[in-house]
C-alpha cells in the first residue's frame, strides 16, 4: 500500500506576555508535568528512586476503583487489627462501604483503610500488590516497585521515583471517580459502629485556590512526599516531591510557574478532520478519536507541525485506521494519534434498500 504525506504547519494567535521565572526547590527529588500531554515542565533529579511513602495510596486507590464496585458493602475483617501508623480507626466488624475506604485512605491516610481495600478487591495483600505492579507496568512506571498498599518502610516500603509518580498521578487524574476522592476537602460518615468527620491532610485545597487534589506522605526513611494537581484556564499540572521540607510552598511556586509560563493547546480535536489536498478518501470521513492537549510557550507554539501520513487502503472498512497524524514541536516529535476512516454520515443514514438500487444502477 502507498503512503501519501501531508504536511500542516499550525500556527496559533495568543496575546498572552510569557514571562521566564528562574525556579529552584528543598526538594531532592520533583517534577512539574503537564497532565494532558505528559510534558515535562520542571525536572530535578527526576529518576531517583526513593521511598515515596504514603503517595503510594494513589496507586493503591486507582486499583481498587478500576477493579471493585465503589457501592460494595464491606465488613471489615481481622486483617485491620495488625494496621498502625495513621489510620482511620475503624474496628473488625465494622460494615463501610468501598467509597468509604476510598475517602479514609485519600484524606486521612488510613493504613487501616488500605488494608481493607486490598482484602476486599484481590483477597489479600499480596495479591493486591500484584496487581499495583501490573498496573505500573502498564502504565509505564520502569523504576518503580511496590511492596504494600499503605507505603510503610517497615514492610519492605514502595519505591519510585518523581518522574513515574507522575505519570500514575497522569493515568489516576483521567478516572473521574478517583478525582472527586482526592479533591474533596472534607468527608462525613455514619457507620453501625462510629460517626466520622474526616478532613483533607492537603492543606493546598486550602491554600492555593487552583488546587484540585493530591496526597501527603511521610516516613522516617522517605521523609516528606507530597503529589498534588491543580488546573487554571485549562491547563492541568501535577507537581511531586520527595524528601522535600518545604513542600507546600515549593508546590505553589512550581504551579505559578507552569500557569505563568504555559497555556494548554488542543492540537488536535476529536472527530471528522479535513486534509488539504487529500482525495483518495473524499467519499469517506477521515476523523480523530483523541484530542491531543500539550502545554506551550507563547514562542514555542509558532513551531508547531502536524504531519499527516494517510496509506491508500485497498479495501476501506468503517473504523479502520489508514494513517496518522504525528505532532511535532519544532523537530522534535510530541505525539501520534491514529487517523481512522469511515462512510459519510449522510451514506450511513441510508437504508441497505436505497444502497441496493444504487449499486443496480451503477452497473448500466
Amino acid at each position: 500500500m502507498k503512503k501519501v504525506f501531508f504536511v500542516f504547519i499550525l500556527i496559533m494567535l495568543s496575546t498572552k506576555i510569557t514571562s521566564v521565572q528562574a525556579i529552584s526547590t528543598s526538594a531532592t527529588s520533583a517534577i512539574l508535568m503537564d497532565l494532558d500531554g505528559g510534558r515535562i515542565l520542571y525536572a530535578e533529579d527526576i529518576h531517583n528512586q526513593r521511598s515515596v511513602a504514603s503517595i503510594s495510596k494513589v496507586m493503591t486507590a486507582i486499583v481498587s476503583i478500576e477493579n471493585k464496585n465503589i457501592e460494595d458493602k464491606v465488613t471489615i475483617g481481622e486483617e485491620i487489627n495488625t494496621a498502625y501508623g495513621s489510620g482511620i480507626y475503624i474496628k473488625s466488624g465494622e460494615e463501610l462501604t468501598m467509597k468509604d475506604l476510598l475517602y479514609g485512605l485519600m484524606l486521612r491516610s488510613g493504613n487501616d483503610a488500605a488494608l481493607a481495600i486490598a482484602h476486599h478487591t484481590a483477597g489479600s495483600v499480596e495479591k493486591f500488590v500484584v496487581k499495583m505492579n501490573e498496573k505500573a507496568k502498564e502504565i509505564g512506571m520502569t523504576n518503580s516497585i511496590f511492596n504494600n498498599p499503605s507505603g510503610l518502610d517497615q514492610e519492605k516500603g514502595n519505591f519510585s521515583t518523581a518522574y513515574d509518580m507522575a505519570l500514575l498521578m497522569k493515568y489516576a487524574y483521567q478516572n473521574e471517580t478517583f478525582r472527586t476522592i482526592m479533591g474533596t476537602k472534607q468527608y462525613k460518615l455514619t457507620t453501625n459502629k462510629n460517626t466520622y468527620v474526616w478532613t483533607n491532610k492537603n492543606k493546598l485545597l486550602n491554600l492555593y485556590k487552583y488546587t484540585t487534589g493530591g496526597k501527603t506522605g511521610f516516613t522516617e526513611k522517605a521523609r516528606r512526599t507530597l503529589i498534588t494537581t491543580a488546573s487554571k484556564d485549562d491547563l492541568n499540572l501535577v507537581v511531586v516531591t520527595l524528601n522535600d521540607g518545604n513542600d507546600w510552598q515549593d508546590h505553589m511556586d512550581l504551579f505559578d510557574y507552569g500557569f505563568n509560563t504555559y497555556d494548554s493547546y488542543e492540537l488536535l480535536k476529536e472527530g471528522t478532520i479535513q486534509i488539504y489536498d487529500e482525495v483518495y478518501y473524499e467519499d469517506y470521513d477521515l476523523y480523530i478519536k483523541d484530542k491531543f492537549k500539550y502545554a506551550l510557550t507563547e514562542e514555542e507554539r509558532k513551531q508547531i507541525v502536524l504531519k499527516f501520513e494517510l496509506e491508500k487502503a485497498r479495501i476501506i472498512e468503517n473504523d479502520s485506521i489508514v494513517g496518522k497524524v504525528r505532532i511535532f514541536l519544532g523537530d522534535e516529535e510530541i505525539g501520534t494519534r491514529d487517523i481512522y476512516v469511515r462512510e459519510k454520515e449522510s451514506e450511513q443514514k441510508k437504508s441497505n434498500f436505497q444502497k441496493l438500487i444504487e449499486w443496480f444502477k451503477n452497473l448500466w
